[in-house]
Order: C-alpha cells, then structure tokens, then sequence
C-alpha cells in the first residue's frame, strides 16, 4: 500500500478555525507546502490548524447525545426547546454538502488513487507471504483479510460522517477521527482525546518511515540484482551510493514539480507487474510441489507481510473527502469495494502464482526471482528500482510534514527556517538509509513494518473507533456490532503481538 498515503495532520482542531482557500484536487491526499504551512495559526500547544475545515461558524467540538449536555432542571423551557433544535439541526446535518472542493475528483479519477494507493512493494512481497503461509492458508487468508480490512475502511468512513453530522464539521482526517470520536465519546474517555490523535499520528509516522525504509532497500537490492552479473559488491555500498540522490531528490519541497515524476513512476510499475506476471505464469509447475499449509512458527511473518501490503486505509479518508459524489464511495458496488475487491484479487493472484512458480526459492520481492541472464528481466529490475526511487519521494513527504513545522517554528528568520528544514531533511533520509542498512532484509522490514503500525491503523484503530462513536446510539440487535468489533480488535491484537515477535525473532538471528 502505499504509493500515495495521505498527508496526517498533527494539527489541533480549533474552536473557530479560520477558513482557508478551496481544495485543490491533490490537496488532500498531498498538502501542498508553504511558509503558511508553517508559520501561520498556531494553537496553543504548538500544533497547526487544519489546513482544510469550511466549517461553519462556533463549530464547537460538544458531545451531542452525553450525560452533561442533559438540560438543568432550572433552564425553563425556552432552554429545552433550544437544545431540541439544536439537536435536530445537527441531526440534518450532511457534511458532505458542506465542502467546497475547486476541483472535485469523480468516481474513476478517486477508484485509481485507490488503486494507486494501495498497490506498491507490498505486492511484490506476497509471494513469500504464502511461502510463510502455505499455498491454500494464503490463499483463503489473503481474500479473508481482504474482506476485513475493507470492512475496517467502512468503520472509519462510517465512523467520519457520523462524528462530522455531530460536530458540523465538513470533512476530518484519520487521526482527527480519531480525537473526535473520544472528545464526544464517554465520559471517562474524554481526558485521552488528545492522547487517542497522537497514538493515530504515531502509528501513521512509524508507517510512513518504514515504507521508506522498504523502498531504499527494495532500490538497492534490484540494482545489486543486475549488477550482480558482472561484479558483486554488498548491499550496503548500494544503499551508501543512493544516499546522496536519495538527499537531493527529497529536498523537493513542492509537490507539483514531482507530479511528472509520480506519473512516470506509475507508468514503469504498470509495465513491470505485468511483465513479472508473465513470468510467473510460464511453466507453472503442479501444486503438489508446495506446501498447502506451513507451520505455525512462520504464519506470523505471513500476517505482517498480508497486512502491509492491504494497510490502505490512510488514503479512505481523503479521497472520500475529495469527491464530486462521496454516496457513491461506499455501498456494495460502491468505489470502495470495487476497488478493493481488484486490490484482494491482484494480490491474491501474485502470491498464489509466484508461490506456485517459484516454491521455496521465492524472495522477498518476485522481481529478484526472475532470470538473472535475460536482459528483459534486467530491465524489469531496474525499471521498478527507478520506480520506487522516485515514489521514495511521495512517502518521505507524510513524516517529513509532521515534524518540519514543529522545528521551524524554532526559528526566527527565513533563512533560518530553511536552512533548518534542509539539515531535517537530510537527517531524516540519512535515518531511513541507516535503518535499512543494519536489517538489509527486506521481507522482514516488511513483516515488522506490517505487523507493529499497519496492523495498528487497519484492525485495531477502527473497530475501537465505531464503538466510541456509536457508544450512546446502541449496538444492534444482541449488540452484534459491539461483538464484531471486539473479535476485529482481538484479531488485530493478536497480528500485532505475535507478527511483531516473530519479525524480531528474525532480526535477532
């Protein structure tokens, strides 16, 4: 997932936040930068204001349907009849006629970002996700998980449009949801409002740092592929050797001049996965050769890698926000599970057939399975380490956009600011190179990423998320979503402990 994961905003929600331009069609998904970004409406914890609200005025964040917001017994009916108004004006509320979108996206521009979105390194991977799995354990896990995360997004989106009719707010982000949900859930809860958008944000920043990690190493390990037929060197010179492109490249402030780049970048992993696929689909031998179900000891390995590659749920939001008709992202034949659905069943067939083709031998990434000696499979190589190296870019920008307005607020001058966000830049890819150089093994960066934050942000985050939020609205009959909820969280807790353990496992050996 990943190849264009929304920007998270660290920012506070105000209590009268000042109205900004109209979006344009990226902004949600890449937040363009600007001094503005940086300097302006600061809260009083030194966090931004949304960068988009439209919402209107006295938008307070108030729980609706709370204990405290029970009338005093001395209000008088003038009071009561208000509250009643009040309520019923909120309850009419659709957040979705509300936002002022200059260039809205339709249904199939919003179905490719989706698409776009969540196909990346992942795929590559998921044919040692089945080795790890076996080949009918991956196969029925990889659809099953699917179906679950899918479901997840709905929670979210559900949860949003929910939380935005409450607040009047237009639109939020995840970890706005986030705060949102707990600010107007119980009670109890309320004091960690501020503690639930940071945990989000968190998890969104570990996220985004490990799929740089993945992408610097995935570069160096496809040109080590190809040069490896004429002199071997180790991995880690390679990676040394794109530190500093990687460093020029990231000092790319804006992202409009990229667009060409992003586009390109798209173009080569089209042509690659496909080309990879009639690979894997040669020869096929019979599926006796491979294990239907591995053991339990690697299964693990097999969640982390399966969740990594389906942890799409960042970019719901934002594309959700940004259509010209949002009724239609979700539903049965909506935007959402169509997309989805493609997304299951490309996955599900690169892990079942590279498994299948390719057995026990299968790395971390299907394209260092091709034929060494066959200049087309060369070509496929570099044309997807070209890729990734310039969508290195568009991941690098979400952490890089949480912390450089917090380390530019230190200073005073431009200049200062600058050359400030510069060094953080440099540091922040130097960082990235560091962490792929002390675990060059791509497949368990990729479990360990999947396992520790993608699992966070798909199974657990939601489930607790719709329950906060529809706390005070019931559960359905036998209070069956509460129960579906619950078996959600446990099932991602459970990925989350044991994949994170069985990752560094791994490492340790």
């Amino acid at each position: 997932m990943e190849d264009l994961t929304p920007l998270t905003n660290l920012q506070q929600i105000g209590e009268s936040a000042k109205r900004k331009p109209k979006m344009t069609e990226r902004q949600p998904l890449l937040l363009q930068s600007d001094n503005s970004d940086y300097e302006g409406n600061r809260s009083g914890n030194g966090l931004i204001r949304p960068p988009v609200r439209n919402s209107p005025p006295d938008s307070t964040l108030v729980n609706v349907h709370s204990e405290d917001s029970i009338a005093a017994a001395d209000g008088g009916d003038d009071d009561q009849s208000s509250q009643i108004g009040d309520e019923n004006a909120k309850s009419m509320y659709n957040p979705t006629q509300h936002r002022t979108l200059e260039y809205p996206t339709s249904n199939f521009d919003t179905l490719v970002h989706l698409l776009k979105g969540n196909i990346g390194t992942g795929i590559l991977a998921m044919p040692e996700a089945f080795k790890n799995a076996g080949l009918y354990v991956g196969l029925f896990g990889t659809l099953i998980m699917g179906a679950i995360c899918t479901h997840c997004m709905h929670m979210l989106v559900n949860s949003s449009h929910e939380l935005c009719r409450r607040l009047q707010q237009p639109a939020l982000d995840f970890s706005e949801v986030a705060f949102c949900s707990v600010e107007t859930g119980p009670l109890g809860l309320r004091r960690y409002s501020h503690l639930a958008r940071r945990i989000v944000t968190t998890f969104l920043f570990i996220t985004q740092i490990g799929f740089c990690c993945v992408y610097f190493l995935f570069v160096a390990l496809n040109i080590k592929n190809v040069v490896d037929q004429y002199f071997k060197m180790d991995v880690r010179i390679y990676l040394l050797l794109l530190l500093l492109p990687m460093v020029l490249l990231n000092l790319v402030r804006n992202l409009k001049y990229l667009t060409p780049v992003s586009l390109f970048a798209a173009v080569l992993t089209a042509a690659g996965l496909a080309i990879s696929f009639s690979y894997m689909l040669h020869d096929l031998p019979d599926t006796h050769t491979v294990k239907p179900v591995a053991t339990w000891a690697t299964l693990p390995l097999y969640f982390g890698t399966a969740i990594y590659a389906f942890e799409g749920i960042g970019v719901v939001l934002p594309l959700e926000n940004n259509m010209r008709t949002p009724e239609d992202f979700g539903g049965k034949t909506g935007v959402l599970n169509t997309g989805m659905v493609i997304v299951a069943c490309l996955y599900t067939a690169v892990g079942f057939f590279g498994y299948l083709k390719y057995g026990e031998g299968v790395q971390a990434s299907i394209t260092l399975n091709l034929p060494h000696d066959d200049v087309l499979s060369q070509i496929v190589r570099i044309s997807m380490a070209v890729a990734i190296f310039l969508s290195y870019t568009l991941q690098f920008y979400v952490p890089i956009n949480m912390v450089e307005p917090f380390v530019r607020s230190h200073f005073q001058t431009t200049s200062a600011k600058d050359v400030a966000a510069t060094v953080l830049r440099t540091a922040m890819v130097t960082f990235t190179f560091l962490l792929a150089a002390v675990i060059p093994n791509l497949g368990i960066i990729i479990s360990l990423v999947g396992a520790v934050s993608s699992s966070a942000l798909a199974l657990i985050a939601p489930p607790i998320i719709e329950m906060i939020t529809f706390y005070n609205m019931g559960y359905g009959r036998y209070n069956w979503m509460l129960w579906k909820d619950f078996l959600i969280m446990i099932f991602g807790l459970c990925g989350f402990i044991f994949g994170t353990w069985a990752s560094l496992a791994q490492i340790v050996k």
